[in-house]
């Protein structure tokens, strides 16, 4: 129902949990566009955190706060239309702290950088500075759980605010490798 055929960051969460002994696994997402596929593939598993971030009203209409997964492992943080830097890292610290006391093995981050100022799909006002300090957070909520961070590049629809997006976010998790 969005814009992927696969869900490749919940495709890779249980593989981690099936496969190679993990017990707890996050996944992140920062995606202007709700992650309703990830939410609905994690939906049942008690062993995966699913925290996202999203404009809310946008398609595809879910991530509403009260979509909170079969075991409360799921955390909605809705945002609205033009909603800049300083809200979104309040919510993204308001998931890191949830996201520390879960303790996962893994963290996966679907880094979607529509959430840009200059992005056509949407309408959220987050620039460079606002990724540098969410990937930040959560990089350093990882590491205090001692859990490796693997980020999948979703969305970003305006290729010089992507290209600014990305650098910012991979400075970061190239500081922690």
């Amino acid at each position: 129902m969005g814009f992927c055929i696969l869900g490749s960051v919940a495709i890779a969460a249980k593989r981690a949990l099936d496969h190679h002994g993990l017990d707890r696994v996050a996944v992140l997402d920062f995606d202007v566009h709700h992650g309703n596929g990830t939410q609905d593939l994690l939906w049942d598993d008690k062993r995966a955190f699913f925290a996202s971030t999203q404009q809310m009203p946008l398609f595809p209409g879910t991530g509403k706060a009260s979509e909170t997964g079969a075991f409360g492992q799921v955390t909605n943080l809705p945002l609205a239309p033009q909603t800049g830097g300083v809200e979104a890292r309040a919510a993204w610290q308001a998931i890191c702290a949830r996201l520390e006391n879960w303790r996962p093995q893994l963290v996966i981050v679907s880094a979607g950088f529509d959430s840009h100022r200059a992005d056509p799909l949407a309408s959220l006002a987050w620039d460079e500075s606002d990724f540098t300090a969410i990937t930040r957070m959560i990089c350093d909520t990882a590491a205090a759980c001692s859990a490796p961070v693997v980020s999948a590049l979703e969305g970003g629809y305006d290729l010089d605010a992507l290209g600014r997006s990305v650098r910012a976010h991979v400075d970061v998790l190239t500081e922690v490798a």
